[in-house]
């Protein structure tokens, strides 16, 4: 049975974007292991405090996040 985890800062995805995640890595591994697998595939979804993920020694922000998600690629 696949066990998924998806960690995200606190305070960027809305209750509707947390479970379309879930929704949609469950169809991905369905897609690939097969439909028998649907009711053994778990994924958890843990959101990490606001300051407390870092990358490069500075601690990430929700805020932080939704800036970068804003800026043209």
């Amino acid at each position: 049975m696949p066990l998924v985890d998806i960690q995200v800062i606190e305070g960027v995805f809305d209750a509707d974007q947390k479970r379309r995640m879930i929704e949609e890595v469950t169809e991905t591994m369905v897609g690939i292991e097969g439909e028998a697998m649907r009711g053994v595939t778990w994924v958890r979804l843990q959101e990490i405090a606001s300051g407390e993920w870092a990358i490069g020694g500075k601690p990430m922000t929700a805020a932080d996040v939704k800036g970068a998600q804003k800026r043209p690629a």
